[in-house]
Order: C-alpha cells, then structure tokens, then sequence
C-alpha cells in the first residue's frame, strides 16, 4: 500500500484519498438510501414511530396523535427535506420533494389492511346482542347528524365564495366521521366497552354504508351530471342483504367452524382462520361495492358469537397494531403541510361549522329517539370532530373526475389532521363535562 502512494503525486494522491472519502460517506448517508425500495420505507416508519410515540406516551398524550406526527416529519409532502433531497422531476409524486418516503402505493395497500384488522379485533368486542340493542338508535341519530351536517356547510362553503361542485364535495366529506381514527382513540382511552362507544360505533357504520351511496351518487354527478337514484337504492338493498344475512345465516355457522379450528388447540391455525374469515368477509363486502371497514367488523361480530372470542382477539392483536400505526402514519405522509398557510383560515371556519353542527345533529337525534343524556354527550363529543378516510375518497373522486379544484385535496388533508388532533382531546373533555351537565 505504502508502494502505490510513492508513485503517486502529492497532488494525485490527496485527490485520490479525497474522492474515496466522498464516496464511502455518500454510500453510508442515510439521506441518500435507496428511495425505491419499500423495505426502506417500512424500516423507517416503524424506526420514527417507535421514537415518536415513546416521546408521546411519555408526556402523556394520544399514542395516534404520534403516528400521524411522524407521518408529517417523514412523508413525501414534508417541507423538512427538500433542502437534503433532490426534487422529483417527473417521478411519481409530480414534482414534489420525494422526501424520506416512497413508495406510497405499497403504504396505502399496508394502510388498508390496518383499518380492516382494526375494524375486525373491535368487531369482536360486539357480539350480536349489543349491535341489535343500538340499531334503529344509530340509524336515527347517524343518519340525522350525517346530513344536517352536509347541509349547513354546503350552504357555509358557498358562502365562503366556493363554487357549487367545491361546496357539495367538501360537504359530503366533512358529513362523514373517521371510523379508524374514533375506535382507535376509544381504545386508547379503554372506553371502547363503554354503552356509549357501542352507540358510537353503531353510529359509525350507518355512516359508512350513508358515505358509501355519497361516493356512488357523487360519481354519477361527476361523469353525469345526474344524481343515480338507483345506484343508491342499490347499495342500501346491498347493505341490508349483507347485514341481515350475517345475522341469520352467518351467526349459524361461522361461530362453529371458528370453534372446530379452535378444538384443534393449536394457535396458528387459529390465528389463519379468524384471519380467513375477516379478510374473506371484507372481500365480500368490497365485491358487492360496500366498504371493506362493514365487512371486517362483520367479521368480527360472527367470531365475537364463538367460544374462542378472547383468544382469536389476543392473537390478532399484535398484527393489528403494527399495521394501525403505519395506516396513521402513512395519512399523516400524505398531509401536504406545507400548504397550511395558504388554506388555514377556511379549514378553521369549515371545522367550526362541521364539528358544530355534527354535535348538535347528534345531541338531537339522540334526544329524538330518548337515549340518556349523559350517553347522548358522550357520542356526540366522540364525533364531532374527526374526519379521515371517507372524507379524503370522496374529494378524490372530485379531483379525479375534474369537477372539483385541485385545492380542496390539500384543504380536505389539512382538516384531517387537525380533526384527528382534536379528537382525543374533545374524549378526555367529556370526561369532565358529561358528569357537571348530568348532575341531577
């Protein structure tokens, strides 16, 4: 080694050192990892959401507000990182900075199995007796609260100077609460047993099924112009096929089968078949054009009916977090925070008069159809605020179609993230107003 330096120049060798050093540090820079690889994707949001959440836990605030914080340090729209990163010229975020993440089509796909494993576990906390107790309650008080909602801020929007079409998509989407991000909170606060999550969630998946005939009939005024009468007839005779015949004819048989496997006493057999049924009904319910979330909570009432409940529960636990805390941190990615300043103002205004008027259509309803009132505060605390999944699909179908401006995906994103921020904090207020107000 010595050898070859003394055949070297002073200047040649001092060059030669120079470039080595510069390429072995380019190699080892994390910044400059390959951005084309999911692993790596999946490396650093489980790295950055252990480290964040930890932090969360430790001074005591929502484990979801951690996600969706690490989301933002890290996802393709951050505005930290286009000072290390190249930009994206014409790769698959359109000129963006490419930011620590990538492969946000795989992120979406992990995310989807996070509110299907989400939506089943909780299913298993239901059985039969509970859903049939608050039934007609949550059709009357969601279906109240959904759409006295879309119509106070479609009539708002168009005041706020937003056009017909920007009115009537952003009003359908801030009618519709995050089914994933109030189960998770309920979970985290251990209220998700509670009468007044059971109502919750009742109220939830009306919701979804109301959110899935919006998306149909949006997309027919889209492509259109006319609403489909017909295709929303549809989905509820779809809906309520699917309901009534996992009450009568699943509840006979998915219960036993789940039993046989159980008989069998060995675990992983049991962990593939509870997840058999749960992704099986959640196809189900995504072939017959409802939402996948309906089907894994199905799934998840017909294996709460079996005598292996508690154990099917535990074991798909684990497996539901992890793939929970990449759904919130990849929707926390997907916030364009950058754009906050621009939208910030509007996004408040709509917040105020969606959150507004989802707790006074729930207060309502629930008073309508004589429900408690210190349940009938709780429910409407839980869901005033959030908005998430839906909300985020139907101005999708807007923008995609062209019907919609392209700002309102930034504004709808922003009004995710700061409902989802809101929302653990409007529980943990219940706890302390709910009793003043109910005192006799």
């Amino acid at each position: 080694m010595q050898n070859i330096f003394l055949q070297l120049g002073s200047g040649e060798s001092e060059s030669a050192i120079e470039g080595g050093i510069w390429t072995l540090l380019d190699k080892i820079n994390p910044l400059q990892m390959p951005h084309d690889n999911f692993v790596t994707d999946l490396a650093v949001i489980m790295i950055l959401a252990g480290i964040v959440t930890l932090a969360f836990f430790k001074i005591r605030q929502p484990l979801i507000i951690g996600y969706l914080f690490a989301g933002m340090l890290i996802g393709p729209l951050s505005p930290i990182w286009t000072s290390f990163l190249p930009e994206s010229g014409s790769g698959d975020h359109g000129g963006t900075s490419v930011g620590i993440l990538s492969d946000i089509a795989a992120l979406n796909v992990f995310a989807e199995i996070g509110v299907i494993l989400l939506l089943f576990v909780i299913g298993i906390e239901f059985p039969f007796a509970k859903i049939r107790s608050i039934g007609k309650v949550a059709i009357g008080v969601g279906s109240l609260g959904l759409f006295l909602t879309l119509i106070a801020v479609f009539y708002a929007s168009t005041l706020l100077g937003l056009g017909f079409m920007d009115a009537l998509f952003i009003s359908a989407a801030l009618s519709i609460s995050s089914t994933a991000i109030i189960v998770k909170v309920l979970e985290e606060a251990g209220k998700i047993k509670k009468e007044s999550s059971i109502l919750v969630l009742g109220i939830l998946i009306v919701e979804d099924v109301i959110a899935v005939i919006l998306i149909a009939s949006l997309e027919s005024i889209a492509l259109a112009g006319t609403v489909s009468i017909e295709g929303a007839v549809t989905v509820v005779v779809v809906a309520t096929i699917l309901i009534v015949g996992t009450f009568t004819v699943g509840i006979r048989t998915v219960p036993k089968l789940v039993d046989k496997v159980a008989s069998a006493e060995n675990r992983e057999i049991l962990l593939l078949s509870v997840l058999g049924v749960c992704f099986g009904y959640a196809l189900l319910a995504n072939v017959v054009g409802l939402s996948v979330a309906i089907g894994a909570f199905l799934a998840g009432v017909l294996v709460a009916e079996s005598k292996s409940a508690e154990v099917s529960k535990i074991l798909s636990s684990p497996i539901k977090d992890m793939f929970v805390a990449i759904f919130f941190v990849s929707v926390g990615a997907l916030m364009d925070v950058s754009q906050l300043e621009n939208y910030i103002f509007i996004a408040l205004a709509l917040i105020a008069i969606a959150m507004g008027m989802k707790f006074g259509g729930n207060m309502l309803g629930n008073i309508l159809m004589r429900q408690p009132r210190g349940k009938s505060l709780r429910s409407a605390f839980t869901l005033g605020a959030p908005r998430g999944e839906f909300s985020i699909v139907i101005i999708k179908v807007g923008v995609d179609a062209g019907v919609v401006s392209a700002f309102l995906f930034p504004l709808i994103g922003i009004i995710s993230i700061i409902t989802a921020f809101i929302t653990p904090f409007l529980v943990k207020a219940s706890d302390y107003v709910v009793p003043k107000l109910t005192r006799k």
